[in-house]
């Protein structure tokens, strides 16, 4: 052990881990620049691109057919996002008259004013006779005015649209079996505005009515997105504008589209079934301050009737229905979803 020891003097020891870091280092230089200083590496990069080039005049020809044609579909898709986007920004602010027309209603303004009158004779009745007070009568009547008829038609609207996407991928089958069959495009859309399910048959029936007012089938297409303002209406329109353009095949396309539009169909029936229990719990959250104040009433009516009677109270019920607004309003926006 003394031998050894002598041996190992702080000089050899220093030597011994320089050397070793020398031979890591070296291991470490040669891994990384062996490839390229062997010639392996531009070996292998030449015989990808040797097979990659085209071999015959013929394969030279399909390769810049093919990127013509990819250039051409990619400027079809900027210039038809740009005119969507343009419509977007118009449909943000959509007029009344526009908005019936969506909801399938086919009024007119008059219509409309006289079931604004009717609703507003109606609220007035229901609230005096349900309370009394001359306030509360104005605010129903002000509600049953300008309040009811416009939801009335945003929710005849909204159905509308539900019943539209709950159709049209069976509509867009109908297509791809059709183009399939060695049918064109605007015999199948004549089909699908004979046999589908309302409001799809009217949509396609208002595409073969333009068609015949001399309107080309892209553009008449093109419209039914200004009429029914959904995504599933877009991609339909996008994917026949692009064909008509610049060609390919059609069935291929509308049959991937209609598996994207089923996709999105069960992904929104997925979602409202994973944010319902969000909703019933914000529902039962907002329904107990009004159940409790109901139970409180019964059992100790001249406790309650203190908020009612006294401006204090007034204040108090104020700045709770204020709050419990603000709290609806947050967890509606945190179990709605938009995709």
């Amino acid at each position: 052990m003394s031998g050894l020891e002598e041996f190992l003097t702080p000089q050899v020891t220093g030597i011994a881990v320089a050397g070793l870091v020398m031979l890591a280092v070296a291991g470490v230089i040669f891994s990384l620049f062996a490839p390229s200083l062997s010639g392996t590496k531009r070996r292998d990069q030449r015989m990808q691109a040797v097979a990659a080039r085209p071999q015959t005049e013929k394969q030279r020809k399909l390769i810049r057919d093919d990127d013509r044609r990819k250039k051409s579909i990619q400027d079809q898709l900027k210039d038809f996002e740009e005119r969507q986007k343009a419509k977007h920004d118009r449909q943000q602010k959509v007029p009344l008259k526009v908005k019936m027309e969506q909801a399938g209603l086919g009024w007119e303004m008059k219509h409309f004013v006289i079931f604004s009158i009717v609703s507003c004779l109606i609220f007035l009745v229901i609230g005096f006779l349900a309370s009394g007070n001359i306030w509360i009568t104005f605010a129903a009547g002000f509600a049953g005015a300008l309040g009811f008829p416009r939801w009335y038609v945003g929710n005849k609207r909204k159905r509308r649209f539900n019943r539209f996407l709950e159709e049209l991928p069976n509509g867009v089958d109908i297509i791809v079996r059709g183009v399939k069959a060695g049918l064109p495009l605007g015999d199948c859309i004549k089909v699908v505005a004979r046999e589908s399910r309302e409001p799809v048959a009217t949509e396609f029936r208002k595409i073969t009515e333009t068609q015949i007012m001399g309107v080309s089938l892209a553009e008449a297409v093109a419209k039914m997105p200004e009429r029914v303002p959904l995504a599933e209406a877009n991609f339909f329109a996008i994917v026949v504008a692009i064909q008509q353009k610049a060609g390919g095949g059609l069935a291929e396309a509308l049959g991937n589209l209609s598996k994207v539009l089923r996709g999105r169909k069960a992904l929104k029936g997925k979602i409202k079934a994973l944010s319902s229990e969000a909703k019933s719990s914000a529902m039962i959250i907002g329904a107990m301050p009004f159940g409790v104040g109901g139970i409180i009433f019964l059992i100790a009516p001249d406790y309650i009737m203190m908020l009612f009677n006294t401006t204090a109270g007034n204040i108090i019920i104020a700045g709770c229905l204020f709050w419990m607004f603000i709290g609806v309003m947050v967890m509606r926006h945190m179990i709605n979803f938009d995709f």
